[in-house]
């Protein structure tokens, strides 16, 4: 049989339903998120608080995201997919409804921080994927991968003229409260990706290991290492601009359409980018894709903070940097699923996501701190260039091959 016929058999095989819903959850989960932005001016408007406060609030959000990713993972790993998924529209929905209703800043940090943080952290990609690699071939998982990572962008480009939309409409409160309803379809829409890491069409043999034991090889694995460790780049930057980007161009004093637009267009060109990274990821070195992401948004950001910061140019930099924005997910989740298998993708996947969270925690605060310090925010984006050519160095030695296991039952 041709190459094509097989790659044609493979893809006629893949699970669209699993695929479809996961996608549908991908989208709801990473659109509401990622319209925070749009809320920080309008409601610190009206509560009177700063800057750092709403800062906070939002790193708090991605730190819990990112502690709850690996404990989810592992939870969806041993009891379920929708389990997990249940849970994380219930939560979601929660944190939506009780950011509306704060009153206080600590409402605000437990709310929009912890809660709705968490709700992220249980319906994250890290599941999504997890549950997409137990169901299809390992020889088309980058490319579905990457449809995972582009149904994300996919909401923010959705989520970013309709959160706008909404709150010109209704104000930010009722926006809030509406998008928590949204938030409730996730339970029914995670039924077709039922089951653990112990069922899955791509379950016919695997390495038998306890989580414990898979921790401690992945924690020994130094590429697995590097990757950790470079992902926490990714974090800082793309959760810096997604909080802080329309206060920004707001300061510049460009009419506030331009960074709806400019949202909008990072998450149609991010949906191109995800899936042109599953498909490049299936051919080419991970590796070195990641490294040329890296140093790309190391210069995007650079020129666009030495030309002259028009319309024009906002409009540029939205396209070049959502097409490197959510590019890293499918080939970095890829070298996971490569190095231990599926059995415990959740839980590693979700630590290495963890790393990026903690960088978005980073980015976040320090967007808000920097700004109230110096009434800029350069620092940020300059602190952000610097990362992304640490994150290029890092991830140039990390090998894309299994770890070694002498008594490994079948290649993944």
């Amino acid at each position: 049989m041709s190459q094509s016929a097989t790659a044609s058999r493979h893809q006629a095989a893949l699970p669209w339903l699993i695929i479809i819903c996961g996608c549908l959850i991908a989208a709801l989960t990473f659109g509401p998120r990622s319209a925070m932005g749009f809320f920080q001016l309008p409601m610190l408007a009206e509560k009177g608080w700063d800057r750092t406060t709403f800062g906070l609030a939002m790193a708090i959000q991605n730190l819990a995201w990112g502690i709850g990713t690996p404990i989810f993972g592992a939870l969806a790993d041993k009891y379920g997919t929708w389990r997990v998924l249940a849970l994380s529209g219930v939560m979601y929905a929660a944190g939506l409804v009780l950011m509306a209703a704060a009153t206080t800043p600590g409402m605000l940090h437990m709310s929009g921080g912890v809660l709705v943080g968490l709700g992220v952290a249980s319906g994250s990609f890290g599941i999504v994927l997890a549950a997409f690699a137990r169901n299809v071939p390992a020889e088309s998982r980058s490319f579905v991968f990457g449809l995972g990572t582009a149904a994300g962008s996919a909401g923010m480009f959705l989520f970013a003229p309709l959160s706008q939309g909404l709150i010109s409409s209704y104000g930010w409160h009722d926006t809030l409260v509406i998008m928590s309803v949204m938030m409730l379809i996730i339970p029914v829409l995670a039924i077709p990706l039922r089951g653990n890491s112990s069922s899955g069409a791509a379950q016919q043999a695997v390495y038998e290991q306890t989580a414990g034991a898979a921790l401690r090889e992945a924690m020994a694995h130094k590429s697995y290492l590097l990757l950790v460790s470079g992902f926490f780049v990714c974090g800082f930057q793309v959760a810096f601009i997604t909080a802080h980007f329309p206060a920004y161009v707001a300061d510049l004093g460009i009419d506030a359409r331009y960074a709806v637009i400019a949202l909008a267009l990072v998450g149609f060109f991010n949906i191109i980018g995800s899936l042109a990274a599953g498909v490049i990821g299936q051919r080419y070195s991970k590796p070195m894709f990641l490294v040329w992401i890296y140093l790309g948004r190391s210069i995007i950001v650079t020129a666009f903070l030495l030309f002259p910061q028009t319309p024009t140019t906002i409009i540029v930099f939205a396209i070049l940097m959502g097409l490197l924005w959510l590019s890293t997910v499918p080939p970095t989740n890829a070298l996971v699923a490569i190095m231990f298998g599926t059995r415990h993708l959740g839980m590693l996947g979700g630590i290495v996501f963890f790393s990026h969270q903690i960088g978005s925690f980073l980015g976040v605060w320090l967007g808000g701190y920097l700004y109230d310090l110096f009434g800029t925010y350069d620092p940020v984006w300059w602190l952000g260039v610097l990362l992304g050519l640490f994150a290029a160095v890092v991830h140039w030695p990390i090998r894309e091959k299994p770890v070694d296991r002498p008594a490994l039952a079948a290649a993944e």
